[in-house]
C-alpha cells in the first residue's frame, strides 16, 4: 500500500483530473459515498457491541487497515436508521464537499441528518459550492457556526469533514471551536481522509485536534496516519478507494509503502513463507557472528543470538569477553561460543573479531557491548575490514556517532544495516530526539540515502529505509514490545535473516515484520501485555 504526502495526493488529483479524465465532481462523490458507508458500518457494529469499543478497533492493536468497496446499496443500509441523528462539519474546501457528499448518501439510507457549516455556506466554491446546491435541494437541515445553536449532545454521532490535507498549522477561528465542540461532546466521530487539526505529514497533533474513533482515509493512506501521534488521533483507519488509479503513484515515483506481507512479496521480493530446501543442511543457511555482550549486560548478546536461530540461520558463533564465556556456557546449547578478548572489550580485540570472521556470513555488532577506550576506532577497523554484511545496533551505534558518524567514513560495499532507537538516531544525526520523532519517514529516508546503508528507525511504526530513497513504515507489534532487550532480539532476526542470503533492505523489512507479528502472537499468549519480555518475541518466532 503506498502512503503519500500532502503535495503527493494533490499531484495524483491533478493528474486524475487532467491527464485521465476523470471529473473532480466524480471522485468527490466517490470519497463522500465512502464516508457514508463506513459511517453506516460504524453504526452497525456500534450497535452490534451495545454501544461499546470493542467491536469497531481497537487502540492497543494494529490500527491501519484496508476495506474492499462493497458493491450495491448493502452498505448504506442500516435496521432502523431513524435512531440515528449524524451531524456532518463541514469546512468550505473540498474535504467539506466531501462531508456534503456523505450527508447526502446517509439522508438517502434514512439517517437524520444535519450540516453543520464552519463558515457562511455562500463562501464554498468550486466542487463544495455543487454539493452545497444539492444538499439544499434535498432540503438536508442546516446550521451555520456562529450564526445557530449546535447542540452536539443531541446527535448519536458526528462526521468531520472540516479541513483535509491542505490545511496548515493549528485551526484557528470557527474550525477551533467546532473540533474542541466535537471532542468534549463524548460522540462518535468518524473523520474525513484525516482528522481536523492533524499534519498529514508528519502525524504531528495540533491544538485542538479531532480524536476520531475512526478515520476514512481517502484513495491512499497519507503519512501522517503512518506515524504517532498521528495514528492515535486517527483511531480506526480504513483506506477507500475512489477511483485515482495507483498506478499514477508509481509513475510518480511515490516511494514510501506502508509495509505488508503483499509489499514484502511483490515489492521486496520476500519469500514469506520462509520455505527450505528439501536437500539443505545447516550450512546452507549461513553462519552469524554476533560480537556482543559484557560482563554487566551480557543477556544482550545471548538473546540476539538465540533471535540470530530463530530466524533460520544455520549456525551462529557468539563472539564475547573470555571472562563471560563460563557463565554462559550451556545458556543456549544451539550456540556457538568464542572468546574474543582475555579481559573486557579493548581496541586491539577488533583484530580478534576479524579472525573469527572468517568463514562466517554475516556480523551483529552492538547488544550489551558497552563502552571502552578506543571504541570508535574498534568499530571502524570492524567497519572497513569486514566485506561481509553487518547490522551495527546498540552501543555500536554510539560509538559510531561519538566518532564523527558516518559523514567522517568511508561506505562499506556490502550489506549495512543500522537499527537505531530515536535516541540514538539523534546522536547519529545530530538532532534532538524530539526532532527525530517530528518526521520520521522523511528523516529516515533521507539519511539512508545519503549514507548509502539500510536504516532502521525504531519504535511505535518502525519505519525501514533503504539506500535508494525508498521507506517502508511497519504496522505490526504489540504495546508489550517496550521491554528491555527487544531490540537485540530484533539485531539478531536481521542478523539471521541476512545469513539465509537476503539483501540489507529485504532482511531489515522482513525482519521488522517478523519482529512485530512473534510480539503481538507473545503478548497474547500473556494475561496481560505488560508481562511481555524480549525472550518471549524469540519464543513466538
Amino acid at each position: 500500500m503506498y502512503i503519500v504526502t500532502s503535495d503527493e495526493m494533490r499531484e495524483l488529483d491533478r493528474r486524475t483530473i487532467e491527464e485521465i479524465g476523470i471529473p473532480a465532481v466524480a471522485l468527490m462523490e466517490n470519497a463522500g459515498r465512502a464516508i457514508a458507508e463506513e459511517v453506516i458500518r460504524w453504526s452497525r457494529d456500534r450497535r452490534y457491541v451495545g454501544g461499546g469499543r470493542e467491536g469497531a478497533g481497537s487502540r492497543g492493536e494494529r490500527q491501519v487497515d484496508t476495506v474492499p468497496a462493497v458493491q450495491g446499496d448493502a452498505a448504506l443500509r442500516l435496521e432502523e436508521p431513524e435512531r440515528e441523528h449524524w451531524l456532518v462539519l463541514a469546512g468550505k474546501g473540498n474535504n467539506g464537499g466531501d462531508g456534503l457528499v456523505a450527508a447526502r448518501y446517509l439522508r438517502e439510507a434514512g439517517m437524520r441528518v444535519t450540516i453543520v457549516y464552519a463558515a457562511e455556506p455562500g463562501s464554498l466554491t468550486g466542487e463544495a459550492a455543487l454539493q452545497r446546491d444539492a444538499a439544499r435541494a434535498l432540503s438536508i437541515p442546516v446550521l451555520v457556526h456562529g450564526q445557530d445553536d449546535v447542540d452536539f449532545t443531541a446527535c448519536t454521532g458526528i462526521v468531520d469533514a472540516l479541513l483535509g490535507t491542505g490545511s496548515r498549522g493549528a485551526p484557528r477561528g470557527a474550525y477551533a471551536e467546532l473540533i474542541a465542540a466535537a471532542n468534549g461532546s463524548g460522540r462518535d466521530i468518524v473523520s474525513a481522509d484525516i482528522p481536523s487539526g492533524l499534519d498529514a505529514d508528519t502525524g504531528a497533533v495540533h491544538d485542538p485536534c479531532i480524536r476520531a474513533r475512526r478515520t476514512v482515509c481517502l484513495a491512499f493512506l497519507k503519512r501522517g496516519l503512518a506515524q504517532f501521534p498521528g495514528a492515535e488521533a486517527a483511531g480506526e483507519i480504513v483506506v477507500r478507494a475512489i477511483g485515482i488509479p495507483a498506478l499514477l503513484c508509481a509513475q510518480q515515483n511515490v516511494s514510501t509503502f506502508l509495509l505488508t506481507e503483499e509489499v514484502l512479496r511483490m515489492r521486496l521480493g520476500v519469500d514469506t513463507a520462509r520455505r527450505r530446501s528439501p536437500d539443505g543442511h545447516k550450512g546452507t543457511y549461513g553462519h552469524v557472528l554476533v560480537t556482543a555482550g559484557s560482563l554487566p549486560m551480557s543477556g544482550a548478546g545471548l538473546l540476539c543470538a538465540r533471535a540470530a536461530l530463530r530466524a533460520g540461520s544455520g549456525l551462529v558463533t557468539w563472539a564475547l569477553p573470555g571472562p563471560l564465556l563460563p557463565h554462559m556456557a550451556g545458556a543456549a546449547p544451539e550456540i556457538m561460543l568464542a572468546s574474543a578478548t582475555a579481559a573486557e572489550w579493548h581496541e586491539a580485540s577488533a583484530a580478534r573479531v576479524l579472525e573469527l570472521l572468517a568463514g562466517r556470513d554475516v556480523l551483529a555488532v552492538g547488544p550489551g557491548l558497552g563502552r571502552f577506550e578506543g571504541d570508535g576506532r574498534w568499530l571502524r577497523t570492524l567497519w572497513e575490514e569486514a566485506a561481509c554484511p553487518l547490522v551495527v545496533d546498540a552501543d555500536a551505534l554510539n560509538m559510531l556517532a561519538a566518532s564523527g558518524g558516518l559523514d567522517a567514513w568511508k561506505p562499506r560495499q556490502a550489506d549495512t544495516v543500522l537499527t537505531p532507537h530515536p535516541g540514538e538516531m539523534a546522536r547519529l544525526a545530530g538532532l534532538s530526539t524530539a526532532e527525530v520523532q517530528r518526521d520520521r519517514i522523511r528523516l529516515a529516508a533521507e539519511y539512508a540515502k545519503a549514507h548509502r546503508v539500510t536504516l532502521v528507525l525504531k519504535g511505535a511504526r518502525t519505519v525501514i529505509a533503504t539506500p535508494d530513497g525508498d521507506a517502508y513504515v511497519n504496522a505490526t507489534g504489540s504495546p508489550g514490545m517496550a521491554t528491555g532487550g527487544a531490540g537485540d532480539v530484533l539485531t539478531g532476526i536481521i542478523a539471521g535473516l541476512l545469513a539465509q542470503g537476503a539483501s540489507g533492505p529485504q532482511a531489515a523489512a522482513f525482519g521488522v515484520y517478523l519482529h512485530g507479528l512473534a510480539g503481538e502472537a507473545a503478548a497474547q499468549r500473556r494475561a496481560n501485555p505488560a508481562s511481555l519480555v524480549a525472550g518471549d518475541i524469540i519464543e513466538a518466532l
